[in-house]
C-alpha cells in the first residue's frame, strides 16, 4: 500500500497560478493527489492505514525549489563536494531540483561522463539533472555532439566558467542548440580585460593594490551575446549577472519582445557588494566579482519587477586549504544552496517588499520553465515536490551539510528557515527537534 502523506494548516505559495492562501494538500505516492483550497481538511476523511498527518500550522508551503546553476564537482574534484553531499545540501536549503554545470574533469562533454552524472544523479533523493557543454574541451573550436547529449538526459549546455570568445562559434551553436528549444547558458567575462579574476576593479581591487575584474569585462559579452540570441532566437540564459548595464541591456531587450532572453541572479549578488570582499577575502571571491552598491540594488529592482526571472546560487565548493591562499590565488566561487532562501527572503522580501510569491516563482517555477522541467509548481496530478518553511524563523549558519564551507555568511544570522523537504513523495529533509 502507498504511504499517503496530509499537509495540513500551511500557507500555500503557489507561482504557476498565483494562488496563495490557507490549503491542504494530500500526497499519494509521488504526486499530488488532492489540494484542498481553503484547507479545514479532516484526516478521518481519508480511508487509508498508512496516511501520514503534517501539520504545517504557522509554515509556508511551496514547490520545491529549482537551482539551474550548481557544481557538484563530480567527476575530479570530490575533495570539494560530491554528487551525493551536494544533493544533500540541496535537500537541506529546499532544492528539490537542481541542474549541473560541465565543468567537471573530465568535462561533460562526451557521452561516457554525461552517463556517469546521470547514474550519480539517480543514486540521490532529488532530481539532480546536468548541462552538456557548449564546446568539446571547453576550447570554443569544436561542437559537442548536441543531439546525443539531449538523447542521453543533457537538459541544456553551457561552457560555464570558460567564455565562449570566438562570435562566429558562438552564433552557430546557437543556431544548432535553437533547433533542440533548450537554453544555451553563457559565463560573460572577457579575460582580456581581466588582470586577476574575482575581485572588482574599483575600492576592491585599489584596496588589495591589484587591477582586479573592469565591469567591461561583462558588459561587452553581454552586448555581443544579446545580439546574437536576437539574430539566431536562441534560448539565452546569461548567468551571474553583476553590473547594472547588463540588467538594462536585458531589460531594453525585452521590451523589444525578445522573450528568449534571460538572466540569472545570484544571493550573493543582490545581497553583497565588493565591501565583502574587503572584509571577508577569499571567502567573498567570485566570478563575476561583487560589484557596487548600484549595481546591488539595480539587480534588486529587476528580480523585483521580473527582468529577471531567475535567482540562481552558482553553489561552487571549494576546500579550506584553496580558500586559504592568497587572495590572487585562490579559487573564486561560494556555497548558495543551504542560504539561498534566507538570503530572498531576508534581503528581497523583508527590506525591499517584493511578495513572498514572486521569490518563490524566481526560484523555482520560471528557472524550470526555462529548462523544461517538470517542476515549480503544485497542483493536482503534479510533482509531490514541496518545501515547507517558516519565513519568520531566525537562525544562524552555522555548519553547512555540503563537504566545503567556504561561505561570507557563516556566522550570520538568517530569516526564514527551511523545516521539511519532500521530494517524489518522500521526506528528504527534515529538521531535527
Amino acid at each position: 500500500m502507498i504511504t499517503l502523506i496530509l499537509i495540513k494548516n500551511g500557507y500555500l505559495l503557489e507561482p504557476e497560478s498565483g494562488y496563495e492562501g490557507e490549503a491542504d494538500l494530500l500526497i499519494e505516492g509521488e504526486r499530488i493527489r488532492k489540494l484542498f483550497y481553503g484547507g479545514g481538511t479532516d484526516p478521518a476523511m481519508i480511508v487509508d492505514d498508512e496516511l501520514q498527518v503534517i501539520d504545517a500550522e504557522g509554515l509556508c508551503v511551496a514547490p520545491g525549489l529549482v537551482d539551474v546553476h550548481v557544481h557538484f564537482r563530480e567527476p575530479g574534484f570530490e575533495y570539494k563536494e560530491d554528487i551525493a553531499s551536494g544533493a544533500e545540501a540541496a535537500a537541506r536549503g529546499g532544492y528539490t531540483t537542481v541542474v549541473l554545470m560541465a565543468n567537471t574533469k573530465p568535462l561533460v562533454d562526451n557521452a561516457e561522463t554525461l552517463q556517469y552524472v546521470i547514474q550519480k544523479a539517480e543514486e540521490t533523493g532529488i532530481h539532480v539533472r546536468t548541462c552538456a557543454a557548449v564546446s568539446k574541451n571547453f576550447a570554443g573550436k569544436e561542437f559537442v555532439e548536441y543531439e546525443e547529449m539531449l538523447s542521453l538526459g543533457a537538459v541544456g549546455f553551457t561552457d560555464d566558467g570558460m567564455p565562449l570568445m570566438d562570435e562566429a562559434f558562438l552564433e552557430e551553436a546557437m543556431k544548432k542548440i535553437k533547433a533542440f528549444n533548450v537554453p544555451i547558458s553563457l559565463h560573460e567575462e572577457n579575460p582580456a580585460l581581466i588582470s586577476e579574476n574575482g575581485i572588482n576593479r574599483g575600492k576592491a581591487s585599489e584596496h588589495f593594490h591589484i587591477g582586479g575584474s573592469p565591469r567591461e569585462a561583462e558588459i561587452s559579452m553581454v552586448e555581443r551575446d544579446i545580439e546574437l540570441a536576437k539574430k539566431t532566437g536562441a534560448i539565452l540564459n546569461i548567468q551571474h549577472i553583476s553590473c547594472k548595464e547588463t540588467v538594462e541591456m536585458i531589460r531594453k531587450a525585452k521590451a523589444q519582445g525578445y522573450d528568449n532572453i534571460h538572466g540569472e541572479a545570484t544571493p550573493h549578488h543582490f545581497t553583497l557588494t565588493e565591501e565583502a570582499v574587503i572584509t571577508h577575502g577569499t571567502m567573498a571571491k567570485m566570478n563575476p566579482p561583487l560589484r557596487q552598491e548600484a549595481d546591488r540594488q539595480a539587480i534588486i529592482k529587476a528580480l523585483k519587477e521580473g527582468v529577471l526571472e531567475i535567482i540562481a546560487t552558482d553553489h561552487a565548493p571549494h576546500s579550506k586549504e584553496e580558500k586559504e591562499r592568497e587572495l590572487t590565488k585562490a579559487p573564486s566561487g561560494i556555497l548558495g544552496l543551504e542560504t539561498a532562501l534566507s538570503l530572498g527572503i531576508g534581503e528581497l522580501v523583508e527590506k525591499n517588499g517584493m511578495p513572498l510569491l514572486d521569490l518563490i516563482h524566481r526560484m523555482s517555477y520560471f528557472p524550470a520553465k526555462m529548462y523544461h522541467l517538470e517542476a515549480g509548481y503544485l497542483k493536482e496530478q503534479g510533482p509531490a515536490d514541496i518545501i515547507l518553511f517558516d519565513p519568520n524563523e531566525l537562525w544562524r549558519v552555522e555548519k553547512f551539510a555540503s563537504k566545503s564551507q567556504n561561505s561570507p555568511f557563516l556566522g550570520k544570522m538568517m530569516l526564514g528557515k527551511v523545516k521539511l523537504t519532500i521530494c517524489k513523495g518522500k521526506i528528504v529533509y527534515q529538521e531535527q527537534e
